[in-house]
């Protein structure tokens, strides 16, 4: 297969769904000989395939007439691929998505495919547009094949936070996220991050919900906090710069390094465990406080990593186990905050009600990022605020 930003682009679909791959790091290995304008168009076509490739696989077998699922790998990545374009990139003429899209499975030696490939693409280059204006939105599947989510996510949305904010959080989920960074002036919003920013440790890519997740752990100077689940450092140096002794645990070898080097990077000081956190050495000693940033779902960073949305599983389960074991960890009277990036009731306000631990009212302090059903937890909101979805509750031990 060429180096083309198209054949990128459509290996990198290939790898992610036949092979189990995740996107970024599949577009990291097939784009390192693309130049910057060819790298940035193969990306788009790739990421934007993946987000929307349910919606996408929809109009294939409606207008191809066949099942995605008993096509070729490369057959099936190429029409995905220029099924995108077609549908979500106006820039592309669609005689160029067809062709390239035919000479794609060509370079796969299938050339007993290549008339097939013709036929699709050019149907849905004439079908596309009527297809696409009659789908809907007004049931959680509807809106889930329209915008290309699980079933499941739709419904939880719809339920938790009514049919209206669904909808327009599942819109806002395929917009591209702000590019945000923190600095030690504060958050700041930028049209891109300039590499001397992150080299010289000015800055670190943080969202605005990030940095507030961060921000509520209430760190004080000479405090000592334990961060659970460190890496890659974007809140643990956050905690250290604002003067707390920061005890950071990573429980896999090279991200507790990369821990460490971002540590040194940004000029902060803090000490980095490389353990499990459900298996933490007795020796670490109490602390004031405590930030369990837990794996989760990722439902409110779907917009920033494109195949988060197929693999994404509620963790609720490793999310308390971590909790009591900080709870353990933190002195009486401290606090133990929960920062999790999604938009999940099981994940977020049934976790923390499990736990049984007085909550302390963050509402009071971030107003503008009230929970809406429970003001005294925060919950940033991609299509209210702009940012990633983060929950964060804050806790006494």
């Amino acid at each position: 297969m060429s180096d083309s930003a198209r054949a990128v682009a459509a290996r990198v679909v290939e790898r992610v769904f036949e092979e189990g791959a995740y996107a970024d790091r599949a577009f990291r290995g097939a784009a390192h000989r693309l130049d910057a304008r060819d790298r940035a168009f193969a990306q788009q076509i790739a990421y934007g395939t993946v987000q929307r490739v349910r919606t996408l696989d929809h109009a294939i077998q409606t207008l191809g007439r066949r099942p995605v699922r008993k096509l070729d790998p490369p057959v099936r990545a190429a029409l995905r691929t220029g099924a995108y374009q077609l549908a979500f990139m106006d820039g592309v003429p669609p005689h160029a998505a067809v062709h390239e899209s035919v000479e794609l499975v060509r370079a796969a030696g299938l050339e007993r495919a290549v008339a097939f490939t013709n036929a699709v693409m050019r149907r849905l280059a004439e079908g596309l547009p009527g297809l696409l204006e009659r789908l809907h939105e007004e049931t959680p599947a509807a809106a889930a094949l329209l915008h290309s989510y699980p079933d499941w996510v739709a419904e939880a949305w719809w339920r938790e936070l009514g049919a209206d904010e669904a909808r327009a959080l599942m819109r806002a989920q395929n917009e591209p996220p702000e590019t945000a960074v923190r600095t030690p002036e504060g958050p700041k919003v930028v049209g891109s991050v300039p590499p001397k920013w992150i080299e010289s440790g000015y800055a670190w890519p943080q969202s605005r919900g990030s940095q507030l997740a961060g921000a509520a752990v209430g760190a004080r100077p000479g405090e000592r906090v334990l961060d659970l689940c460190a890496a890659p450092g974007g809140k643990a140096t956050q905690l250290a710069a604002a003067g707390a002794e920061v005890v950071a645990v990573e429980k896999h070898p090279g991200r507790a390094r990369e821990l460490a080097e971002n540590a040194r990077r940004l000029r902060v000081e803090l000490t980095v465990v490389n353990e499990d956190a459900l298996e933490l050495p007795g020796d670490l000693g109490e602390f004031d406080r405590a930030l369990v940033d837990a794996p989760c779902s990722g439902l409110g960073v779907l917009n920033s990593r494109p195949d988060l949305r197929w693999r994404a599983e509620p963790l609720p389960e490793l999310q308390l186990d971590l909790l009591r074991v900080a709870a353990e960890r933190v002195r009486p009277g401290g606090t133990i905050t929960l920062a999790v990036c999604t938009i999940h009731r099981s994940e977020n306000e049934d976790v923390v009600d499990a736990l049984a631990l007085p909550v302390e009212d963050l509402g009071a302090h971030w107003p503008e990022y009230r929970h809406p059903q429970r003001p005294e937890l925060l919950l940033t909101l991609p299509h209210v605020h702009g940012t990633s979805g983060f929950f964060v509750a804050r806790m006494r031990a």
